[in-house]
């Protein structure tokens, strides 16, 4: 199988690291031997070469700071831009890990929309294209007769999406209500310590869990568009953003903290997913619901089934190897997906 990676952040280069250091366990286990022929960034260069990268050189030179690090080798080209590199390569499959634009899910979109037209199949792990256009590229991939995956969208690596369609197969799901966003619930966690928002915010900021400007995140904005995935995943929901009520943890006070804790709760900012709504807010949930217990920038999922009840998964909802992660396991069900098409 033969892959480009469009953006090489954290995410892609996690995937690279899992696809070197676990290569023999692949190939032993589910005779998966992927090769990375491609890499385009936005402003670190573009590489190609059919015939497969070397991944250590390839880690190295993004870790230099330009692929134009990367050593000179027969074959290889440098001048291709993204859309020319999912268009003329020898890819079988695009993935997709650039930065998530919840407005237009661009420049994202017309690279899944090029892939699937091309006869790519597309794994990604940026929220934007199937938050906003998510029956258009079903559709694409449909008649293209490729298959589309995005587990990586929500929860990272933890299998929240796998769990509700394949695992829970055979069970009606009412709902799933979930803590999908790992800053906030490590800001709540910290105020449950003590802190008061502004400390708790500049704390997650200092290790890295709150970008700079946290607002798609304080203000629920990441939850909801994993909230929306979950409910075109799950319920085949045509909802919305914009007919979603949103709102985020900014106005928790240290007064709020203590006044659920006095009463035997816990604040937690909750995505509440049905066939037919969903929204994202802040509120109070009873200490012994599975999701009360859920602390720091994990992630958890509760979904209420009729055959089982409550089934919770919990798990890292973000990282450079739990998302990596998440990227191989759509590559291996591809993969498994073809296997069985030619047998």
């Amino acid at each position: 199988m033969n892959l480009v990676l469009i953006g090489f952040g954290s995410v892609g280069q996690g995937l690279v690291e899992i696809l070197r250091d676990k290569a023999d366990d692949l190939q032993t286990r589910y005779g998966f031997t992927p090769l990375v022929v491609g890499v385009a960034t936005r402003s670190r260069g573009t590489l190609y070469r059919p015939d497969g990268l070397n991944l250590d050189a390839l880690l190295a030179a993004i870790q230099a700071g330009h692929l134009n690090a990367y050593p000179d080798t027969p074959g290889l080209e440098r001048d291709w831009d993204a859309l020319r590199l999912i268009r003329d390569s020898n890819a079988d499959v695009m993935v997709e890990s650039t930065h998530t634009n919840l407005d237009t899910a661009q420049p994202a979109l017309d690279y899944c929309r090029a892939a699937l037209d091309s006869g790519r199949h597309v794994v990604m792990a940026n929220k934007g294209p199937i938050t906003l256009a998510y029956e258009e590229l079903t559709e694409r991939a449909r008649v293209a007769g490729r298959l589309l995956r995005f587990e990586g969208t929500v929860m990272a690596g933890t299998p929240s999406l796998r769990l509700g369609i394949q695992a829970l197969a055979g069970c009606t799901i009412s709902q799933a209500r979930g803590i999908l966003n790992g800053t906030t619930n490590y800001i709540l966690t910290q105020m449950e310590g003590g802190m008061t928002y502004a400390d708790a915010l500049a704390n997650a900021q200092a290790l890295g869990y709150a970008e700079a400007d946290p607002t798609a995140d304080v203000d629920g904005w990441d939850a909801a568009a994993k909230a929306l995935i979950v409910a075109r995943a799950i319920f085949n929901s045509p909802l919305t953003l914009k007919e979603m009520p949103v709102s985020g943890i900014r106005y928790v006070t240290p007064d709020d903290i203590q006044a659920a804790r006095e009463a035997g709760e816990r604040w937690k900012l909750i995505a509440r997913v049905t066939p037919t709504e969903a929204s994202v807010q802040a509120m109070r949930i009873p200490a012994n619901h599975p999701l009360a217990s859920v602390s720091g920038a994990t992630n958890a999922i509760t979904y209420t089934t009729d055959l089982l009840g409550d089934v919770t998964l919990v798990g890292a909802g973000a990282g450079k190897l739990p998302t990596g992660f998440a990227l191989l396991s759509d590559l291996i069900e591809i993969y498994t997906h073809e296997r069985m098409e030619l047998s």
